[in-house]
């Protein structure tokens, strides 16, 4: 019986670690991505007029949708 609850012990150990794992993948993708984007971000303000680049990003992210008739500074769809 020992045996048996050490070897369930075992396992869930691993799946544990297991998971940790993933969790910490997933935390690493989150950080690189929003790196990522604040990089994009910067890019886009080292253009020449780029607010005239947002607002034609704004506008095409809005013919994409068709549905909706305006989008905001963060991207979201207005209806």
């Amino acid at each position: 019986m020992k045996g048996s609850k050490q070897s369930r012990t075992d396992l869930l150990e691993k799946k544990v670690q297991a998971l940790i794992g993933v969790v910490q993948q997933l935390l690493d993708e989150n950080a690189y991505l929003k790196d990522l984007a604040v990089g994009t971000l910067e890019t886009i303000k080292q253009m020449p007029d780029y607010e005239q680049a947002i607002e034609k990003l704004k506008e095409k992210m809005v013919e994409k949708t068709g549905e909706a008739k305006e989008a905001d500074a963060g991207g979201k769809i207005i209806e």
